[in-house]
């Protein structure tokens, strides 16, 4: 294709690529925002108590109806919360960036570096903005998204002082631990903010059990054995016992015999290992530690054949894809209770309205996670549906495999009130119709677009179903 094209030709084909690929990103923001301004009004009566007008962007931008936001999302073959991202920052370059969006549109600079930036003011008063706004315009197309990144920053801060000072002391009063997702390495990122002196006990802590381990250790590295003893924290009894245990032989090979037991008269002295007063430590090493263990239930989903030595993976349900060695490391050691494997081509059907926990167990063991076209979430804490809407003046049994599938919360909000219909023609499989006729089928495979006349079809025949 580009065979033709000489040392300078391809240089000039790098730029008109990245031209147009940025064009192409504004042109995917001006179709997001087109949408949300043809549904910008109020509805009426009780639509608008189901349909609200909601706040996406900062303040000065336009609102848009609640129900609207979902259907966009799905056109655009997206996640709601992306579709709902992205819409909130193009409003707000449009009406609060003006400058930095009119050079953006041009092509001449990164639309997510334009994006990062009205994140960034969000919580401005649109009154102050425009300083972030001008000085951001200058330099978005001539600077490395670093430099005006950091630019941006000051400018924040520039504009309202005040409110800055304000949202320091809010996040000062913010904690919270954070797990990413599982890499493909069975590995997870831990991010944390803590109480400076909580974390410095934490720091302690990690240090001690780290130079504890490290003999046993012997090609790890400095970080991979610090990992290793952070790992310790999330498993008390472990802890205590590698802590007490080792403290018991330290105290043993300074004096030569077992340590003396403590009377109430003698002065309680802290470990240097653990902290704790020594009676409570001599208490420690005459306790059964393994019943402070917590219990967890983990659910696998592994192929028969993989047991019965045919290469194969294992999904753990929260940790990812796990090879059967890996597996293996991560219930060893621990009291393991197999629950009975669940048949999933039995049929379960009741007459309640509400699904009963062993069936929803089932249903999500089923469908794998939310039946919303383009759905990410695999949670199991979500509403569960009836495709086919419950009737209570019908007798029979309404609610089952045959017609359930989970729903986050706003999905299933959507799907009851903003005119979608859905379907489920077999166990883990439906059918969408969106109000403006997007149709979609879902199951095991992802998400698949059909015509609306293959949706219509669909949804008329998946009414035999069950």
């Amino acid at each position: 294709m580009f065979d033709h094209l000489s040392s300078r030709g391809l240089l000039d084909a790098a730029a008109e690529a990245v031209r147009a690929r940025r064009l192409a990103e504004v042109r995917d923001l001006e179709v997001i925002a087109a949408w949300a301004a043809v549904h910008s009004g109020e509805s009426t009566g009780l639509v608008r108590r189901m349909n609200p007008l909601v706040s996406v962007g900062g303040e000065g931008t336009p609102r848009v109806q609640d129900h609207a936001l979902g259907e966009i999302a799905l056109a655009r073959s997206s996640g709601v919360a992306a579709t709902i991202n992205a819409l909130a920052d193009v409003l707000d370059l449009q009406h609060r960036l003006p400058l930095t969006w009119r050079v953006v549109r041009q092509g001449t600079a990164e639309v997510y570096v334009a994006r990062k930036v009205a994140r960034m003011s969000r919580h401005l008063p649109v009154s102050v903005v425009g300083v972030v706004d001008v000085a951001v315009a200058r330099m978005i197309a001539t600077e490395a998204p670093g430099r005006v990144l950091t630019v941006a920053e000051g400018k924040v801060i520039e504009a309202d002082p005040a409110l800055h000072e304000q949202r320091v002391e809010e996040e000062r009063r913010r904690r919270y631990v954070g797990l990413g997702r599982s890499d493909e390495f069975g590995l997870r990122t831990l991010i944390a903010r803590l109480d400076a002196g909580d974390a410095a006990w934490v720091q302690a802590t990690v240090a001690r059990v780290a130079e504890i381990i490290a003999p046993g250790h012997p090609d790890a590295t400095a970080d991979e054995v610090r990992a290793i003893a952070l790992g310790y924290l999330a498993r008390p009894a472990e802890l205590v016992a590698l802590l007490v245990e080792h403290e018991a032989t330290a105290s043993q090979s300074e004096t030569g015999a077992e340590p003396e037991p403590v009377t109430d008269d003698e002065p309680l002295e802290p470990s240097r290992a653990t902290a704790l007063p020594t009676d409570v430590l001599a208490g420690l090493q005459r306790t059964d530690l393994t019943k402070l263990r917590p219990k967890v239930t983990l659910y696998v989903h592994l192929h028969e054949a993989t047991l019965l030595g045919t290469q194969g993976v294992a999904r753990v349900e929260e940790l990812g894809p796990r090879t059967l060695g890996a597996l293996q490391r991560l219930l060893a050691t621990r009291n393991v209770t197999v629950k009975p494997v669940i048949d999933l081509a039995d049929a379960v059907r009741t007459t309640a309205y509400e699904h009963p926990e062993a069936l929803k167990e089932r249903v999500h063991l089923i469908t794998g996670g939310d039946y919303w076209p383009y759905a990410t979430s695999t949670s199991r804490h979500v509403d569960y549906d009836h495709p086919t809407p419950f009737d209570p003046g019908k007798a029979g049994q309404q609610t089952g495999t045959h017609n359930s599938g989970p729903l986050a919360r706003r999905n299933h909000r959507w799907k009851t009130h903003a005119g979608y219909q859905a379907r489920q023609r077999a166990p883990g499989h439906y059918v969408w119709l969106t109000p403006h006729g997007l149709g979609f089928t879902t199951g095991p495979s992802g998400t698949h677009p059909c015509s609306e006349n293959e949706a219509r079809l669909m949804l008329a025949f998946a009414d035999r179903y069950g």
